[in-house]
């Protein structure tokens, strides 16, 4: 009976779960080595090679000092130092994680191949997971106009998680195609290209999400950018609806002395330049910004950018940008056209000593309640429990969540609590609380 017991479970077990092995990458590894905690591998390319559906590969802490002959592949104007297009299954992630307790950092300042973008990870697989990779010192060698990257993906259902990526001269995080990806608890911050076209970093940003038609399902989840030469959270081009939950971007468009540099938007909602009507996509999504926080950006903390259809603002927050919230549009058959945002829907938005409060909103075009401008209230110091920035780009908490901090939370009293709309998140008292944390509920995502 016992045999046939464990027969039965062996049947009925995923072959590739029941059967995973472990891997190790370490600074003082050799590929030649068999990837055993003893005897691990030097390079994530080379564990690549080893794993299968289910398979982990730890990264022992340390610094990797990347070189060009590292290079993996170069493809078009690419060169992609690591190269994942080994994919895991459903149920059967192939993971890449920091080891417990240890962090790997991986330093690219060495790597400059000329007249290519470097890209860091080059992401085709799917159901892959990468967490706690730190990513530094990417470097641009292209004068005219270009980008880096730290992370692309174009794989599905891949989960992007812990990652920093600072202080180099690449955008953080970057998606071109690829359906389901979560990016969780990631910080991108220092970034800037100083090198190519003026040196403003015009196209330095923490995190781009532009996907192609067919690229669903994708959000960002409890991730920070901060001091990015260009935008925290872009989705220009879009051809799929883009989410991002429970984000915050500060200081993006500046340098950290403030010195004045790329765009500076926090979150800037789609958007098609100055597309013709034939290029635009059919329908033109809408994106989804919700709970929030967009502090001091050098120009809108959350931006419309000549979108083409409205966006989802839901219980957002915005301090000290130049404008808190500028839902400027454009009319489709007429790129030069800006008007007033129009199809927008907005429920239970919160702003205080923006340069501007609300710019480029026509209101009889938009589904608005219970946001701060429409309710006709006017924020003091006196409804938050704190106003101390440094509070917001410290460290996070144990788990990777963000930071739980009295940062901008209302105060009990604060003319705010109670104010909101229910949209069917959960909230605390008899309705939602304006802005991006409810008061007494803790900032869970």
């Amino acid at each position: 009976m016992i045999k046939k017991l464990l027969l039965a479970l062996i049947l009925t077990t995923p072959f590739s779960v029941a059967f995973a092995t472990t891997f190790y990458v370490a600074v003082n590894g050799n590929d030649a080595n068999p990837g055993t905690k003893n005897s691990p591998f030097a390079t994530i390319q080379h564990a690549q090679d080893a794993v299968k559906p289910g398979d982990t590969v730890y990264l022992r802490g340390g610094v990797y000092r990347m070189s060009e002959s590292q290079i993996a592949r170069k493809e078009r104007i690419n060169a992609c130092v690591t190269y994942l297009d080994k994919s895991g299954k459903p149920g059967a992630y192939i993971n890449y994680f920091a080891y417990p307790g240890e962090k790997p950092t991986f330093d690219y300042q060495d790597v400059k191949p000329a007249d290519f973008r470097v890209i860091a990870f080059m992401v085709y697989g799917s159901y892959i997971h990468l967490k706690g990779l730190d990513v530094i010192g990417i470097q641009v060698t292209i004068k005219t106009h270009t980008q880096s990257e730290c992370f692309e993906n174009h794989g599905d259902n891949n989960i992007y998680e812990q990652l920093t990526m600072h202080d180099g001269m690449a955008i953080g995080f970057y998606l071109l195609s690829g359906s389901n990806n979560l990016i969780l608890n990631c910080d991108a911050y220092r970034n800037w290209d100083y090198f190519s076209e003026n040196g403003k970093g015009g196209n330095t940003d923490g995190f781009g999400c532009h996907p192609r038609p067919g690229s669903k399902g994708n959000v960002f989840k409890g991730d920070r950018a901060w001091f990015n030469s260009d935008d925290g959270y872009d989705c220009i081009n879009s051809h799929e609806s883009v989410t991002f939950d429970h984000c915050w971007a500060m200081y993006n468009g500046f340098g950290t002395d403030f010195q004045s540099l790329g765009d500076g938007n926090g979150f800037k909602g789609g958007g098609f330049a100055r597309r013709p009507a034939n290029e635009i996509p059919n329908p033109v999504p809408q994106h989804t910004i919700q709970f929030c926080l967009s502090v001091r950006n050098k120009a809108s903390g959350f931006y419309a950018n000549h979108h083409i259809n409205g966006n989802f603002w839901y219980n957002n927050t915005a301090y000290r940008n130049a404008n808190n919230f500028n839902m400027l549009n454009r009319l489709l058959n007429d790129p030069a056209a800006d008007v007033p945002g129009y199809s927008h829907k907005m429920r239970n938005n919160l702003g205080y000593k923006g340069g501007r409060e609300l710019t480029n909103l026509d209101n009889s075009k938009c589904d608005l309640a219970n946001n701060y401008f429409d309710l006709g209230l006017t924020a003091t110091d006196n409804d938050f429990m704190s106003l101390d920035e440094s509070l917001i780009v410290g460290p996070r908490q144990k788990d990777g969540s963000l930071p739980d901090t009295n940062f901008m939370k209302l105060r009990p009293g604060s003319q705010f609590v109670d104010k909101g709309a229910d949209i069917g998140f959960p909230f605390t008292g008899k309705a939602p609380d304006l802005g991006c944390f409810e008061l007494g509920g803790k900032y869970a995502y």
